[in-house]
């Protein structure tokens, strides 16, 4: 379960870092008709930056996808080595589910 929220979190934070991304390349195109040559030095920092925050991105998305195709696999190997027991736990689930949406 904690490998599942650890998951939630790295998803919920690429995609954060996505929109930041996205707000600073917008950042960029909006002041690249500014001069200055301090403005300049600072642009190509930030574009630099921009390109590491990129590829770091790129590498998380990769090794989120891959745990997450290893669970899936893994869970299927389970489910089709334990029908019977896999059913027994979705039904556990399932009755503790509604009993709590039947106490409201």
């Amino acid at each position: 379960m904690e490998k599942l929220l650890d998951q939630f979190n790295k998803d919920q934070l690429i995609h954060e870092f996505n929109d930041v991304l996205a707000d600073t390349e917008a950042l960029l195109k909006a002041t690249a008709s500014t001069g200055g040559e301090k403005l300049s030095v600072v642009r190509a920092k930030v574009e630099e930056s921009l390109n590491v925050a990129k590829s770091s991105l790129i590498d998380a998305q990769a090794e989120v996808l891959a745990r997450t195709k290893a669970a899936a696999k893994a869970t299927d190997v389970y489910v089709h080595e334990n029908p019977w027991r896999s059913l027994g736990i979705v039904a556990s689930v399932c009755i503790v589910i509604g009993l709590l949406i039947g106490r409201r």
